[in-house]
C-alpha cells in the first residue's frame, strides 16, 4: 500500500470514528449547526493534505476538532457580527474549560459543565435533535445527518423518501432549533420521558445503517453500529427504569451478536439460515437476553422489547430449522400495534411464509403490493421472490429478483439477488 492510499485510509477511518465528536463540539463551542458541518467537512479535506506532509497525528480526532475550530473561529471573524461572537466564544470555552492556548487539544475532551449528567456531546447533540418541538422524522434524521454523518441521500433512503425531500426537512429542523433557541444539552431528568421516542428512534436507525447499508461497496459499517450501541448504553445509564431504554440496547446487542457473520470472506451476504451459529457473539447475546429480561419485568412491554424477543427467537435456534416461525409471527402481529407500518407488516409475511407456508406468506406480500406503499423498497420484491424460490415457481421468481436489482442501492444485497438470480435461471 502506498503512502497516499495510507493517508486516505486513516482519513476515512477518522471520519468514520470522529465525525460525530468533531461536529458536535464545534456545534456547542459555535451554536452555529451549518458552520460546525462546513468546518468539520474543511478540515477532514486539510487532513489529505496535512497528514501527506507531516504524517498521521497520534490523536486524529484532537487534530481534526483543533483544525475545523480554528476554521470556525477566523470565518466568524469575518463576519459582521463576528466580534460579539468571538467574545462570545471565549468566555463560552474559558469556562467550560474546552480551550487552553497552550494544550489546543483540550477542546476535544468533553466536559459537563452544562448542568447535564452525561459530559458527552454527542449524547447532548442527541437531544437537541430530539427536541419535541421538531417533527420525529425530523428529530431523527437531523442527528443521522449531523452526529453519524450519514448524507442526505442516505438519510433519504433511511426513511423511503424522495431525497430533495429530506434535503428541505434538514433544513426546517436546523433553522426551528435556531429561531426557537432550543439548548445544546441533555434535558433534566423530568424531561427526559418526553425526549425518549426520539433518542430511540435516532439510536434504531443509526444502528440499522451500521447494520445493512443502505448503499455503498459493504454490507456492514461497524462503526455506526458500535456508535450506535455506545450511546444505548450511555442512555441506559441514564434512564435504568425505562424499560424501552434498556429493550433497545437489548435488541442492538441480539443483533450485533450476529454482524461478524452476515458476510463472508469475500464481502458477499450470509443470510441468517446459511450464517455459523458457532461463530455467534456468544457473550453479547448473552447479555441482550438479559437486558430483554429485566426490561420485560418492568411490565411495560414496547416496540423495542418485541423486537429484541423476535431477535432473541433468531439467536437462542440452535439451527435454523428450529427456529420457532410461529411465534416469530405472533410478535410481529403484536409489533403492528406500537409500529402500524408496512415494513413490519413485510417482516410479519415472511415469519407467516415460514411457519405456515409459501402461499401463506405471499398472499400478505400481494395485498402489501397492492397498497403500493413500498414500491421504491426493493426487500419487498426479494421477499416475493424468496418465497416463489421456496415453493419451486423459479421463473415468476426470477422476474422478482429482476424487480428487486432495479431498486437495491448495496453493492453486496446487489451480489446476493443476482446469485439467486442465477440459481433461479439455472432450474
Amino acid at each position: 500500500m502506498g503512502v497516499n492510499d495510507g493517508v486516505e485510509e486513516a482519513v476515512a477511518a477518522a471520519f468514520r470514528e470522529e465525525w460525530g465528536q468533531v461536529v458536535a463540539t464545534l456545534i456547542r463551542v459555535t451554536g452555529d449547526w451549518d458552520l460546525a458541518e462546513e468546518c468539520a467537512q474543511d478540515a477532514f479535506a486539510q487532513a489529505l493534505d496535512r497528514w501527506r506532509r507531516d504524517g498521521v497525528p497520534r490523536r486524529p480526532g484532537a487534530w481534526l476538532t483543533t483544525t475545523a475550530r480554528n476554521r470556525a473561529l477566523d470565518v466568524l471573524r469575518r463576519e459582521a457580527v463576528g466580534a460579539q461572537k468571538l467574545r462570545e466564544v471565549a468566555v463560552s470555552s474559558r469556562d467550560e474549560g474546552t480551550y487552553d492556548p497552550y494544550n489546543a487539544y483540550n477542546l476535544y475532551e468533553p466536559n459537563s459543565d452544562d448542568g447535564s449528567e452525561v459530559g458527552d456531546d454527542r449524547l447532548r447533540l442527541i437531544f437537541t435533535c430530539c427536541h419535541p418541538a421538531l417533527a420525529i422524522e425530523a428529530r431523527v434524521a437531523l442527528t443521522l445527518r449531523t452526529l453519524a454523518g450519514l448524507t442526505t441521500p442516505e438519510i433519504a433512503r433511511a426513511f423511503l423518501v424522495p431525497e430533495a425531500t429530506m434535503a428541505q426537512r434538514l433544513v426546517r429542523a436546523k433553522r426551528k432549533i435556531r429561531n426557537a433557541g432550543i439548548p445544546y444539552r441533555v434535558p433534566p431528568a423530568h424531561l427526559l420521558p418526553e425526549r425518549t421516542t426520539g433518542v430511540l428512534g435516532v439510536l434504531y436507525l443509526l444502528f440499522n445503517e451500521g447494520y445493512a447499508a443502505s448503499a455503498g461497496a459493504d454490507l456492514v459499517r461497524t462503526n455506526l453500529s458500535a456508535e450506535a450501541i455506545r450511546l444505548a448504553r450511555v442512555l441506559a445509564r441514564l434512564m435504568p427504569d425505562e424499560p424501552e431504554v434498556l429493550g433497545l440496547l437489548a435488541l442492538l446487542l441480539l443483533h450485533d451478536a450476529r454482524s461478524g457473520t452476515r458476510v463472508d470472506a469475500c464481502g458477499d451476504l450470509v443470510t441468517l439460515e446459511d450464517q455459523d451459529r458457532t461463530a455467534w457473539d456468544t457473550a453479547e447475546a448473552d447479555e441482550g437476553a438479559a437486558l430483554l429480561e429485566t426490561a420485560l419485568r418492568r411490565g411495560r412491554p414496547g416496540p423495542y422489547q418485541i423486537q429484541a424477543a423476535i431477535a432473541a427467537c433468531h439467536t437462542t435456534a440452535a439451527t435454523a430449522g428450529e427456529t420457532d416461525w410461529a411465534d416469530i409471527a405472533a410478535l410481529y402481529g403484536e409489533l403492528r400495534r406500537f409500529v402500524p407500518s408496512a415494513v413490519v407488516r413485510l417482516n410479519r409475511a415472511v415469519a407467516v411464509g415460514m411457519s405456515k407456508g409459501s402461499g401463506a406468506g405471499l398472499a400478505l406480500v400481494a395485498e402489501l403490493e397492492k397498497e403500493g406503499e413500498l414500491d421504491a423498497y426493493h426487500l419487498l420484491p426479494a421477499t416475493r421472490a424468496d418465497l416463489l424460490r421456496r415453493a419451486g415457481r423459479t421463473v415468476e421468481a426470477a422476474e422478482a429478483y429482476e424487480r428487486a436489482l432495479s431498486l437495491v442501492e448495496n453493492a453486496a444485497e446487489r451480489r446476493f439477488l443476482e446469485k439467486r438470480l442465477a440459481e433461479c435461471r439455472s432450474v
